[in-house]
Parts: C-alpha cells; structure tokens; sequence
C-alpha cells in the first residue's frame, strides 16, 4: 500500500479519533451517535497510523505531496 496522507492529515485524524474518545467517555455521546463516531474514530486512528486511506484510494485523492524525482 502507497501511503496517501500527509503527516498533517494524519495527525488529524488521530486528534479527531481521541476528541470522539474523550466525549465518550465523559458521556456527552451516547445510543448510536457513540456507535457510528467510535467506528469512524477506529477507522481515523488506523488510517492515521498507516498513512493509507482506502476511501482516497477508490476516488484517486492524495494528501500526500509528491517526491521530486531529482531530489531522491
């Protein structure tokens, strides 16, 4: 897997992942709401630890700058 965020995006992710924790487990989300943002706060962290967004892949989209090939 070709990683497609930015440093940036990821560290996004993850701060949006631990918000979600955080309201969790302060109960200020409950019922569903907790249900539907804890499985997008696992998806965020694990996608954030990766680099690898499976739902840019699919679109084409990238984070990620490009290497110019005459600086490797």
């Amino acid at each position: 897997m070709k990683q497609n965020e930015h440093f940036y995006d990821r560290l996004v992710r993850v701060l949006v992942a631990l918000a979600v924790g955080a309201l969790f487990l302060t109960g200020q989300i409950s019922g569903i709401a907790a249900i539907i943002l804890g499985i997008i706060a696992v998806a965020f962290v694990v996608t954030g630890f990766i680099g690898f967004c499976p739902v840019y892949h699919f679109f084409g989209l990238s984070t990620k700058k490009k290497q110019n090939p005459s600086t490797v």
